[in-house]
């Protein structure tokens, strides 16, 4: 594409990710949080976007204004040039009122969220989701049992998140310095991303919302309740959730949506960017312990850093019927769906599959199996299509 575009929340490792990627070594590089620069750019975005034939512009949802331009420079260009422009936001392009025009059919955008878990090994990549459609399902339980890694306590992996910073720092952080790295990021979120998006009157109310919202991660996302909570109307409410979520800070997660006799909830369920962040958020600065819900929430981190590396992009959605049989996470790639449900548990049994034996029920033709992924390390069937897995095994 003529224009590609890394997209996600701050300090996930955008900048690094395009300054050291090889295919763009000696591309000209500027970024908008340098002032200088972003007074040009201000002043004059044609004149800007047009100084180099090529170049990487850092933080672009600072001017939404380039966007325009660009669009001018690729039209004009000929023959077209691949990745003439290479362009990092931390907020999602397509959401801002602000920018004129989403490039379609000019640029790619890819989502970078915080590191895996395998990327933080070293391993550079996701977890193993796309092996369960590639593999047939009676070969599951080997496919996993062969995958080369240690155990590992999920709560310890979720606490520390997926933000480089505190993710892989080389000395090693303890849990007062995560403190002291979250509280940073809370505060330059607030004090430059926000306003960089919107005008909020009190960043104190908007503040309170966040930790409302980190404390209902995996929850129907109920925006009447949310104001309730923090006092605040519900149109308010819904701008600030919507500030959230064009700025990487919360996933709205949809449900799995498809026409059947059995009514489905069809709510979004609300979930953080990190688990780290998120478990920060909820005790206030205080080192918390994680829940089932932040281990939830560090499984769906995983499956959407798989996601958006997919060709066709995979969906991933949620199942949920008013009669209470629900599945944490429903994959659907190429007209095939896997089912996923998160337990905290060493040794789920059959009680915790009630959703998952539902679902396969109700999609007999597209629908492959289920897998189960537990915080122990056995892996074992639990029913003909269900597998139970240790998290450590596949992400």
């Amino acid at each position: 594409m003529r224009v590609v575009i890394v997209t996600g929340p701050r300090q996930a490792g955008k900048s690094t990710f395009v300054e050291h990627h090889p295919a763009l070594k000696g591309l000209p590089y500027f970024s908008l949080d340098e002032a200088p620069v972003l007074r040009r750019a201000r002043e004059n975005a044609s004149a800007f976007v047009r100084s180099e034939t090529s170049m990487i512009i850092d933080e672009v949802q600072r001017e939404p204004d380039l966007i325009l331009a660009i669009k001018s420079v690729v039209d004009r260009q000929r023959p077209a040039l691949r990745g003439q422009f290479v362009l990092t936001g931390s907020a999602n392009l397509l959401l801002m009122k602000r920018v004129g025009d989403s490039l379609a059919g000019r640029a790619y955008y890819l989502r970078l969220w915080p590191m895996t878990r395998r990327e933080q090994l070293g391993l550079g990549r996701t977890g193993i989701w796309g092996s369960f459609f590639e593999e047939a399902v009676p070969g599951w339980l080997d496919l996993v049992r062969a995958e080369k890694s240690s155990p590992a306590s999920w709560q310890a992996t979720s606490a520390k998140g997926g933000f480089p910073e505190v993710a892989v720092s080389d000395g090693g952080l303890t849990a007062a310095d995560r403190t002291l790295w979250f509280d940073g990021y809370i505060t330059t979120y607030l004090e430059r991303d926000l306003r960089d998006l919107a005008a909020v009157a009190d960043l104190g109310d908007f503040q309170r919302l966040m930790k409302a919202a980190a404390l209902r991660i995996g929850n129907l996302l109920n925006q009447s309740e949310l104001g309730r909570d923090v006092q605040l109307p519900a149109m308010t409410v819904h701008r600030y959730l919507n500030l959230l979520e064009t700025s990487y800070q919360v996933v709205r997660l949809e449900p799995y949506a498809v026409n059947r006799t059995k009514r489905l909830i069809k709510t979004p369920k609300l979930y953080w960017n990190d688990p780290g962040l998120a478990l920060h958020l909820a005790h206030g600065g205080a080192e918390g312990t994680p829940t089932g819900a932040h281990f939830e929430n560090f499984v769906l981190c995983d499956l959407l850093a798989w996601r958006d590396t997919q060709v066709p992009q995979a969906e991933i959605t949620y199942w949920r019927t008013s009669s209470g049989h629900e599945v944490d996470f429903v994959i659907e790639t190429r007209n095939r769906m896997v089912g996923v449900e998160v337990k905290a548990a060493k040794q789920p049994g059959m009680g915790d599959i009630t959703g998952l034996r539902t679902f396969l029920a109700e999609h007999p033709k597209q629908a492959l199996g289920g897998v189960v992924v537990h915080g122990g390390d056995d892996s074992y069937w639990l029913d003909d299509r269900i597998v139970a897995v240790p998290w450590w095994s596949v992400m």
